[in-house]
């Protein structure tokens, strides 16, 4: 049985690992700095992370620069490496900030992994596809005149839904709001310029600052759960303008109109607790873009700090549902 099919939402509770960071940097090259930010899948019995990862080599602020690494698991917890990143900048439109913050969705025997693509100025979303999840071709920008609210092209975060919808293929994306589009072929996508969900107006509520999708969304007896990211912005002394805290929840949607929402939770399921979550490359960040299931329990994986890696795990009693 499928974890999520009957599961009630919100999904969890999800446990955080004993074992975390289950990735830290490691090396003197592509991955030395920060490896953070992972998407997942499960493929022959293994679960395979593919994550960023950057140097210390990269120019000005974009020191250093994004790469995807890849790492796989029998038990989803202890990962081995791969000595060579599987996606690297290649274009303009990647340079000098790099691939980043990949997420996967599996739609036969296909991957297709949206991606960020940064020059230091604009943000562009990216798709790239596989059929062994080491070689990647990519397909480049897919909304390259979208804005988020400025005159700068910006697109981030998508996720895709696996199973369509009437006949057509939803993404989730967006980086301030949560938008929609729509596809019949999984590469040629068409955005809907109406938000899916904006940010609480609440100004104390954990998203009432940005909201942004985390792993591909699933469907449910009740609807379709999407795991979204979230920060609010909280004051301190030293600090006038503030500093931004991220978390994560989780919305409901219909299965009959993917645009409406059915619920949204009001409170993070998932926040920054542990060191390694509060202290880092951007402090007081969790940042879900992973979900899988394996052996009967639900795997989400998540960046720390944007320096590191952690796990955590939902085990479902049948018997509630």
């Amino acid at each position: 049985m499928n974890i999520f099919d009957n599961a009630k939402f919100p999904v969890g509770p999800f446990e955080k690992s004993s074992k975390n960071p289950i990735l830290v940097p490691q090396g003197s090259g592509w991955e030395s700095k920060d490896v953070f930010n992972p998407a997942a899948v499960v493929k022959d019995g293994k679960v395979y992370l593919l994550y960023r990862a950057e140097d210390n080599e990269g120019v000005g602020d974009w020191n250093g620069t994004s790469r995807i690494g890849i790492a796989e698991s029998v038990d989803g917890i202890r990962f081995t490496r791969h000595s060579t990143p599987v996606l690297v900048p290649t274009e303009a439109y990647e340079l000098p900030g790099g691939c980043e913050d990949p997420r996967i969705s599996q739609v036969g025997d296909v991957y297709y992994m949206t991606y960020t693509g940064f020059d230091g100025s604009s943000a562009r979303m990216c798709l790239a596809t596989s059929t062994d999840l080491f070689h990647w071709e990519k397909h480049g920008v897919l909304f390259p005149n979208w804005s988020e609210g400025s005159d700068k092209v910006w697109s981030k975060s998508g996720s895709i839904l696996p199973e369509p919808i009437n006949g057509r293929y939803i993404m989730f994306f967006g980086d301030t709001s949560i938008w929609m589009a729509e596809s019949t072929d999984l590469l040629h996508w068409f955005p809907n310029p109406t938000p899916v969900m904006e940010p609480s107006k609440n100004p104390d509520a954990f998203d009432s600052e940005l909201i942004e999708p985390g792993p591909q969304p699933f469907k449910t007896k009740d609807g379709i759960v999407l795991i979204y990211n979230a920060a609010k912005r909280v004051k301190s002394l030293d600090n006038r303008a503030g500093t931004l805290v991220y978390s994560a929840g989780q919305v409901l949607l219909s299965l009959d109109d993917p645009s409406k929402v059915l619920g949204r939770t009001e409170q993070p399921f998932f926040a920054p607790d542990a060191r390694a979550e509060r202290e880092g490359q951007v402090n007081n960040v969790v940042f879900i873009e992973g979900l899988v299931e394996l052996n009967g329990q639900a795997f989400i994986y998540y960046g720390m700090a944007d320096s590191k890696i952690g796990a955590a795990t939902f085990t479902a009693n049948y018997s509630d549902y």
